[in-house]
Formats: C-alpha cells, sequence, structure tokens
C-alpha cells in the first residue's frame, strides 16, 4: 500500500505535468520538419531527390553539444532555463509562419535555410529542456518526468503529421504554418509560469570554463576507461532496435502489405504501445531503480527484434504484423523510458545542458550513420538474417550493464558525492 500511494504521488505533481509540456514543446518543431515540411514540399510539386536531401537539416539535432555550453554560462533576463527557453520557443513561433510566405517552386534555397533555422533553434530549445527537466525531476522521478517526456514528444507529432496536414486540404498553406507555429504557445506559457531551478555553488564562471570543465567533470568523475565504457553503452544500448527500424515500411512492402495496411496497422500499433510502454516503464522504474529498468526493458526491447524476423518468415499476415509492431513499439517504449532517464541521472548539475546534449547527441549518432548503412545489409543478408544480425549487435549494449549499470548497485545522484 506505501509502494502505490509512493507511485500515486509521484503521478499527480506538478513536476509531472511540467514534463507534458516539454515534451509536446521539444516534439513539435521536429515533426514539422520531418512530417509536414516534405509533404507539402511533395504537394508543390518538389521532386523526392530534392526532398529527401532536406534529412539534412536534422544535423543540428546531431551537433548540438557544440554550442550546448553557451547555455551553462550565460545568463538571459528571465534565468539560465527559463530564458534561454523564451528565446529558443519565440523563434520557432515566428519563424515556423515564414514557410507560409514561401513558394516551394521558386524559392527551395530559402525554404532549406529557413528549415536550417528552424532545426537549430529546435536543437536548441531541446538542450535547455533536457538540462531543465533534470534540474526539475527529483532523483526518484527521472524514469517517470522522462517517460512522460517522450510520450509528450510522440503525441506531439499528431499535429504536424494529421491535423495539419487535414487543415492543408482545406485551408492555403500561409494558414496552416500559422495554426501549427500556435501550438508553441503552450509551451511559452509553461516557461513563463514555471520558476527558475534553483542551482547549488553557481555554474561555471567563463566560456571557457563551459566548453571545458564538463568534458573535465565526466572523465574524472570515474576515470578515462569509465567515461568511454558509459559513452559506449550510450551508442549501443539502442543500436539493435534503431537498425531494426530504420527501413520498416519498405520491409513491410516487400513482405506483401499494402500502404493501406501499413497506414492502418503498423502505424497505429506503433504509436500507442510506445506510449503506454513509456508510461509503464516510467512507474515501475519507481519500484525498479534505473539499474534494474535498464536491464529487464533492455531485454524486452532485444527480445523484439526478433519479432521483425518471424515476421519476415511467415510474410504476409496481419494479425503477426500488428502483434510484432505492437511488441517492438512496447520495448522502444520501455527501453527508452529507462535510457534516457540514466542520460539524466548521468550528468552533473553544474553542466547539464553541455552533458546532456553530449550524451543525446551520442545516442543520434547510430540513427544517422549506422542506420545508413541497413540498405546494403539487407541486400547482402536478407530481412531474417539482417534481423538476426540486428539482435546480435544489441547485445554489447546489454553486456556493458555489468559495468555501468550493476543489477544489485543503487546508483548515486551524480555530483552529490
Amino acid at each position: 500500500m506505501s509502494d502505490n500511494t509512493n507511485i500515486m504521488r509521484v503521478l499527480l505533481n506538478k513536476r509531472m505535468l511540467i514534463c507534458i509540456f516539454t515534451g509536446f514543446s521539444s516534439g513539435l518543431p521536429l515533426y514539422i520538419l520531418i512530417a509536414l515540411l516534405p509533404a507539402w514540399l511533395r504537394s508543390e510539386g518538389v521532386n523526392l531527390k530534392a526532398i529527401g536531401l532536406f534529412a539534412l537539416i536534422q544535423l543540428p539535432f546531431t551537433w548540438k553539444f557544440l554550442w550546448a555550453p553557451l547555455f551553462d554560462r550565460y545568463i538571459p533576463p528571465l534565468g539560465r532555463r527559463r530564458g534561454w527557453l523564451f528565446i529558443s520557443q519565440l523563434a520557432l513561433l515566428l519563424s515556423i509562419p515564414a514557410f507560409g510566405a514561401l513558394h516551394p517552386g521558386l524559392d527551395l534555397w530559402t525554404i532549406a535555410y529557413l528549415a536550417g533555422v528552424v532545426a537549430f533553434f529546435s536543437a536548441s530549445q531541446d538542450i535547455v529542456l533536457d538540462a531543465y527537466r533534470r534540474e526539475l525531476l527529483l532523483d526518484t522521478e527521472l524514469g517517470l518526468g522522462n517517460a512522460i517526456h517522450v510520450n509528450a514528444y510522440k503525441i506531439a507529432g499528431l499535429i504536424p503529421g494529421s491535423l495539419s496536414l487535414i487543415l492543408a486540404d482545406y485551408l492555403p498553406w500561409n494558414s496552416v504554418f500559422i495554426i501549427t507555429a500556435l501550438f508553441m504557445l503552450p509551451g511559452i506559457a509553461m516557461t513563463l509560469f514555471v520558476s527558475e531551478p534553483a542551482l547549488k555553488n553557481g555554474g561555471p564562471k567563463t566560456l571557457k570554463a563551459a566548453v571545458v570543465e564538463p568534458f573535465q567533470e565526466f572523465i574524472n568523475r570515474n576515470g578515462i576507461k569509465s567515461a568511454c565504457i558509459v559513452l559506449a553503452f550510450i551508442f549501443f544500448y539502442k543500436l539493435g532496435d534503431s537498425m531494426a527500424t530504420a527501413l520498416a515500411t519498405p520491409f513491410y512492402l516487400d513482405m506483401g502489405f499494402s500502404k493501406t495496411e501499413i497506414g492502418l496497422i503498423a502505424k497505429n500499433a506503433g504509436l500507442w504501445p510506445s506510449v503506454i510502454g513509456g508510461l509503464l516503464g516510467g512507474v515501475w522504474m519507481i519500484k525498479l531503480g534505473i539499474n534494474r529498468a535498464l536491464w529487464i526493458f533492455g531485454l524486452v526491447q532485444m527480445v523484439a527484434i526478433l519479432g521483425f524476423a518471424w515476421l519476415a518468415t511467415v510474410g504476409h499476415s496481419l494479425p503477426w504484423l500488428a502483434m510484432t509492431i505492437g511488441i517492438e513499439a512496447l520495448g522502444v517504449g520501455l527501453g527508452t523510458a529507462a535510457f534516457v532517464a540514466f542520460i539524466a541521472h548521468t550528468t552533473h548539475p553544474l553542466y547539464t545542458a553541455t552533458q546532456f546534449a553530449l550524451f543525446t547527441s551520442l545516442a543520434a549518432v547510430p540513427r544517422t550513420f549506422a542506420n545508413a548503412a541497413t540498405g546494403y545489409l539487407v541486400e547482402w543478408l536478407g530481412w531474417v538474417t539482417f534481423f538476426l544480425f540486428c539482435f546480435a549487435i544489441a547485445i554489447p549494449g546489454m553486456l556493458l550493464l555489468l559495468k555501468v549499470a550493476p543489477w544489485n548497485e543503487v546508483s548515486k545522484p551524480t555530483g552529490t558525492e
């Protein structure tokens, strides 16, 4: 009974509500770039090669650790976190509607530059939101708080990926972009009304300190060998899952599923189990702790990859498609909840923005580079062997848990020794 009371106390507090707003604000601009922008360009007759090159605008999300030290060092009027949040969110609110003033047939390069600006401010907002959330949440709340953030992030994708596309059938595109941009207002309201997190001992005193000290502190904390092991874990923990889902839609098509079947079953069976998995993962982490959650959720995430190998042998089967996607999405939701909580737990309170940006950038590397090789691997191995390879490539991340998150060890908050 006391455990249930503790869980309800964690669930029903203002910090969890704030995590809904941080997740929604973080997800909206990214999904505008990866869902709404390509749909707009294609509907205006832009060729697929040009649209494909727009994927490069996601580079700021991989390199955001380069300017993250600025957010740890300098303090705008509203505070170190709220001030930078307000600046980045206001910039997004003003820049997103500018797409509607341009014409893809005449202003494609201008659109590309504008997309780069939106990506930069979106990545900047992510840096500050990640740091703010780490400083806001208690250590026991990291799992659930980050799970709520991640799920609100995914749900935000329904605005540009669904609502805005429906509106585009009835309204001109400039109105669609204005309406979509207005969904940034809840995040701006949150920034204005929340309080600035307290910071003990002050932040870095110089820009050099803001750049050097986060890396220095991370390496000196447990030695360079331990630091390398943590970085290797961050790289490998979700590598197998990321590679397995990189070519999901082409895989379904190769298995004989129609586009309608993929749209109705795969997409719906993917989103909601992922959301449920993330929320369940966050709640279970209150009882399990981050270390044990990484083990259990990582195993679920790993075994779920085998569902794709099974589907590749079964072929066209709607029930197996729904089951495979649902289980995999549940595993991803669980694994992501534990993984993001681990990253948050690993950051030092004095250098939250820089270290969080470094770790999440490293975690994004597999999506950007390793996934680029998946097409060649499928051509070489075939679908079944490819998925078995993805399962195998997930094993190193699990083995590294022996060092970074031992089963029986309760992890201590970083910076409290």
